[in-house]
């Protein structure tokens, strides 16, 4: 078993926080969101991953070097051609008969990889939504085998969306298929789709199945890096007491992290290094080594090593910044 996650992406809509950082590096609930799931590998055991990287790919290779054992080949997207190329890109350290993970970089999920991982047939993770416009779908028989597969549909196809989680039985019919995207130049909305390529997959006679992933949690956009923090923290049990500062649960503050005459809570995350004193904080993202003094924020971000000193409001602050009212 060997997991593919692609991370190459720029996190434009993350900006100006990924100025300075990938988006994988962000932190939530106390750790970048590459490191939630590495550390879901670790535990499903989970023996290998190749992670395809490309904007500030070195500090992701860094990253993990530096804080997991897993075996890890990192492969360079040097061109932005979709995630169908990103696949592409990483064949050569994936073996034709060895299953594979494929899982998204920038979403952080809650299932049972060890059931996912006893299905007979591939699998693709959906989730239902009001509006599949920005996905892809799928569409199932009776029996429950995917017969339709569509991105971003601008018609209706149906509401079972793709959530970035898919398991191949067969990775060797996979990578004939997009060699034959590459080969032939197959688009679609400009990007070579890893859609189009298990589309091919099953008209080739592979049998895909649908997962349900209800615990799928996008770190795309600030509104939604936060709500998958407040998701993350809920799952914590901690009771932390600070003397002169009220935590208000759930919170996650980093032992390396100090926190004075401050009201912390609900839904922190205090990084490590961070400062927090006399201010109050909640729903909000404080990361590494960052200043916060005589504020009070709510649904805000601020980035590493920066400082915020103020009574504000709401602020998505970028790494190295310094703000003063």
């Amino acid at each position: 078993m060997r997991a593919i996650i692609p991370v190459a992406g720029e996190g434009t809509r993350l900006r100006p926080h990924t100025y300075t950082l990938p988006k994988v590096l962000l932190n939530v609930a106390g750790k970048p969101m590459i490191g939630h799931i590495l550390s879901e590998l670790e535990s499903h055991k989970v023996p290998k991953a190749t992670i395809i990287t490309g904007y500030m790919g070195k500090l992701i290779q860094d990253y993990v070097k530096n804080n997991f054992d897993l075996e890890v080949d990192f492969v360079p997207q040097k061109a932005s051609l979709g995630l169908g190329h990103a696949i592409w890109v990483g064949r050569e350290t994936y073996e034709e008969n060895d299953p594979l993970m494929i899982i998204l970089g920038d979403t952080i999920f809650d299932l049972n990889l060890t059931e996912l991982m006893k299905s007979e047939y591939s699998v693709i993770g959906t989730k239902y939504v009001e509006d599949p416009r920005r996905f892809g779908v799928v569409e199932t028989d009776e029996n429950g085998f995917i017969i339709n597969m569509v991105e971003k549909p601008e018609k209706f196809v149906s509401n079972s969306a793709i959530v970035g989680i898919y398991y191949i039985k067969n990775p060797k019919l996979l990578i004939e298929c997009l060699n034959e995207l590459i080969e032939k130049d197959i688009r679609t909305k400009l990007e070579y789709q890893l859609t189009d390529a298990l589309f091919m997959m099953m008209k080739r006679g592979e049998k895909f199945k649908t997962f349900n992933v209800d615990g799928w949690y996008d770190c795309g956009k600030p509104e939604t890096l936060l709500s998958t923090n407040e998701y993350m923290l809920s799952k914590f049990n901690q009771n932390i007491e600070i003397e002169g500062s009220v935590i208000i649960p759930p919170v996650y503050i980093d032992s390396t992290a100090i926190v004075e005459n401050s009201v912390i809570g609900p839904n922190v995350t205090i990084a490590n290094g961070a400062k927090v004193k006399d201010s109050i904080v909640r729903n909000s993202i404080i990361s590494s080594n960052a200043m916060v003094s005589i504020s009070t924020l709510h649904n805000s971000i601020i980035g590493n090593h920066s400082s915020v000193k103020g009574r504000f409001n709401t602020l998505n602050v970028g790494n190295s910044s310094e703000i003063e009212y």
